[in-house]
């Protein structure tokens, strides 16, 4: 069955957010009395919902109150301090030209994340952007892409998801579509490769032939 439909991570696959987060999360933080995070600790909190991965590092935070404040800092300086992978835009212009269904399958919430799509100007090769709502609802991947597995008509082995951390590879398992984990943003081979990801590539110049090695 031949691959028609290609769902994209943001964070840490199309663009490089790190620095954003960073600064936006410790906004918050600090706000709350809690320990910021350097350039290094601030890993585990990309890709994952923060209302999963925060309890886990700071006992008896107050998740929602440190979500206000980073999306207080995030909409306003955050969202710019951002910057797109080399050979992402090429990548995304070519496969949308090959025909494939192209769109976004993010963590971040969606109203961010179509800003960011926008800001790029990539929004013409994306057929729908989609995340989170500020709520919560989709606050998990494996929802949100078993969601749009539906939402979209398609089969799931029509379907590619293509991310850098274990939570894109995991929800491709949960919705039985393809994954393509990718090495330049912040997850590692071993984390890929354990989550169980079909096939893992260094830079963004791969993705084409990867995607058609599954046709």
């Amino acid at each position: 069955m031949s691959i028609t439909t290609l769902f994209f991570d943001l964070d840490g696959t199309v663009s490089n957010n790190a620095l954003g987060i960073q600064r936006c999360l410790n906004f918050g933080l600090a706000k709350l009395g809690f320990r910021t995070l350097t350039a290094e600790q601030i890993g585990p909190f990309i890709g994952p919902p923060f209302r999963e991965s925060l309890p886990k590092h700071f006992a008896g935070i107050d998740v929602e109150a440190v979500l206000h404040f980073y999306r207080e800092r995030y909409t306003e300086h955050g969202w710019s301090e951002n910057a797109l992978y080399d050979g992402m835009t090429d990548a995304i212009r070519t496969l949308y030209a090959q025909g494939f269904t192209i769109a976004l399958c993010t963590s971040k919430p969606r109203v961010f994340a179509e800003k960011i799509i926008e800001h790029f100007e990539l929004t013409r090769y994306f057929d729908g952007i989609h995340g989170p709502e500020l709520d919560g609802r989709f606050d998990k991947k494996t929802e949100l892409l078993a969601h749009l597995v539906g939402h979209y008509k398609i089969d799931p082995k029509q379907c590619v998801m293509i991310g850098d951390r274990d939570k894109d590879i995991e929800a491709a398992q949960h919705a039985n579509t393809h994954s393509i984990g990718v090495l330049w943003g912040f997850g590692d081979r071993t984390e890929l490769e354990t989550a169980g990801a079909r096939r893992i590539v260094d830079n963004p110049a791969q993705l084409v032939d990867a995607v058609h090695q599954f046709s």
